[in-house]
């Protein structure tokens, strides 16, 4: 009799009992299913197709604005006013469409200052670029 159960015994011990782990797998499974959607970052668009691909920028069709903390304005290092800097610029885009206005302005600048060179190339159809310091590593 004592083999009996003692072999009885064995057999309880061999099976596995799975539903701890089905249990766990349903946890994982809703944490995924919840947690997925908030990593996402972005607005779900769906773009419209066409245009053409952008050509790479050559360094002839770049011009550079910048503008001090103190509102002085500068193109291609020269000191002029943004008047004459708007002059230029139309001129400059009558004879080359491809010209992008690069735009460099000192973290201290007034908003209003970089806001003037950017609506007066928009206005004029100049494209922009506002350009910044990379971030310095560690």
């Amino acid at each position: 009799m004592r083999r009996f159960s003692q072999r009885s015994s064995l057999v309880t011990l061999s099976e596995i009992n799975i539903t701890p782990l089905l249990d766990l797998a349903f946890v994982l499974l809703i944490i995924f299913v919840i947690t997925t959607p908030l990593l996402e970052q972005g607005m779900s668009l769906k773009l419209p197709s066409g245009g053409k691909p952008d050509r790479p920028i050559e360094p002839k069709d770049i011009r550079t604005v910048e503008v001090s903390s103190h509102g002085i304005y500068f193109l291609s290092r020269r000191q002029m006013p943004i008047e004459q800097i708007e002059a230029d610029l139309i001129k400059e885009v009558r004879a080359n469409p491809n010209l992008v206005v690069y735009i460099r302005a000192d973290e201290n600048s007034r908003w209003k200052d970089v806001e003037a060179v950017m609506d007066r190339c928009q206005r004029n159809g100049i494209r922009i670029s506002a350009r910044t310091e990379p971030p310095k590593g560690k």
